[in-house]
């Protein structure tokens, strides 16, 4: 029986990709049928090319479903922009910015517009007030919160009042340009300080000179006053010449006596010296005595030479007819304490004077603290009237404002025949 002839082998299919190899099946095709072209896919770019749809497809939809409309996209929030109300600007600022717990932090320009905004609020009166005092108080004086709408004024004594009077333009500077005023007295307290010196009490005159250390001379002072005046040196003083003329005149309540100060002018003469009156004040009773005897009151006017020396003239008061310098004293007494009362019209301190000028006359020292010596005294021998009336005001403002008696020691008193 004859054999079967083989078959031909079948011829290689070519490879759209590259060709085919001998021996090496030919990748599977999937073809798409009844189209009027044809198409033919590896399988690895149609797994590339799903994923890409897929992905695609995929961002497009979460996009879609999640994305927002613009009405409801969120608007960061900028600071209200307020007045002012605390008593600073910095306390504005504070109130003007919210609080970053319930709105989003203001950006760098935000911030710089409220700082802006608090700038050009008007200055709080309370602050101004403040500031003003401090520029005219410099070193002088504290300033302290005394509950809401009070300040508390704090001044401290200069050493130098006139020096300080004319630095700061005070009304006082108008007398220390023709002389200056004599300090001879304790300056105007305010009224919310308390005194730092009395004339009774736990700070009256047997501690003043331990008060402070330049009042030592209070408590040291070998010619200290006043003195009882007796036993005098008599001989022919000669006359303290007054030249006193109408002055205008400002009155102030101290706190330790009623002082009234007198515009240049008015002179004396005496132990070949001239001094100008600076101020006169009052005393109840009588700080000097005349063999032992004290009087219901007495005027103090205080002088001061070119050198800077003092010269007192004392006259005693005593109950008998109206004094008119006085009552013109009393019509101007200001209505606070520490003010200084300008007057309308001239006092003429001529009227003050007694008839009989003479006098006793020795070294002495102020009668309030600072107590300084190398004082000249000179107190009239004869007393002047002042009525019942112009006493009993005085008293109501003053019942006792004089210096007990100091040892005259072993000084020489002169006394006019």
């Amino acid at each position: 029986m004859a054999k079967p002839t083989p078959a031909p082998a079948a011829a290689p299919v070519p490879d759209p990709e590259g060709g085919a190899e001998e021996g090496v099946a030919s990748p599977k095709r999937f073809r798409l049928p009844r189209l009027p072209f044809r198409i033919s896919l590896s399988r690895k770019k149609l797994i590339v090319g799903a994923a890409a749809v897929f992905g695609v497809g995929t961002l497009g939809g979460a996009a879609y479903l999640f994305w927002p409309e613009p009405e409801t996209w969120p608007r960061q929030a900028l600071p209200k922009i307020q007045p002012a109300k605390a008593a600073s600007a910095p306390m504005a600022v504070a109130e003007a910015v919210p609080p970053a717990a319930s709105q989003p932090q203001a950006a760098a320009s935000d911030v710089a517009d409220v700082h802006a905004a608090a700038a050009s609020e008007p200055e709080n009166p309370m602050d101004k007030l403040r500031r003003r005092l401090s520029e005219t108080l410099g070193d002088g004086g504290k300033i302290e919160d005394d509950g809401p709408g009070e300040l508390r004024l704090t001044t401290r004594r200069p050493a130098n009042p006139v020096a300080a009077a004319a630095a700061t333009g005070t009304p006082a500077a108008r007398f220390a340009a023709a002389g200056g005023a004599a300090d001879t007295g304790p300056a105007p307290q305010p009224k919310s300080a308390a005194s730092h010196w009395t004339y009774q009490g736990a700070t009256g005159p047997e501690v003043w000179g331990r008060l402070k250390p330049e009042f030592a001379k209070c408590a040291t002072g070998k010619r200290q006053s006043p003195i009882d005046l007796h036993d005098g040196i008599r001989v022919d003083l000669e006359p303290v010449r007054f030249d006193y003329r109408p002055s205008a005149f400002r009155v102030i309540d101290n706190g330790h006596t009623v002082q009234v100060n007198v515009a240049p002018g008015n002179h004396i003469e005496v132990l070949g010296r001239r001094y100008e009156l600076q101020q006169f004040h009052f005393h109840r009773p009588s700080e000097e005595r005349i063999a032992g005897r004290q009087f219901d009151m007495d005027a103090h006017l205080v002088h001061k030479d070119d050198e800077g020396r003092l010269a007192v003239v004392a006259v005693l008061l005593e109950r008998g007819g109206a004094q008119p310098v006085v009552q013109t004293v009393w019509n101007n007494l200001p209505l606070e304490k520490g003010e200084e009362q300008p007057a309308r019209v001239n006092i003429d301190l001529n009227e003050l004077l007694p008839a009989d000028r003479g006098y006793f006359i020795y070294m002495g020292s102020l009668t309030t603290p600072p107590c300084s010596e190398g004082v000249v005294w000179m107190v009239m021998k004869t007393p002047v009237g002042i009525s019942d009336d112009q006493l009993g005001i005085f008293s109501r403002l003053y019942p006792m404002n004089a210096r007990p008696i100091q040892s005259a020691g072993r000084r020489m008193v002169k006394e006019s025949n």
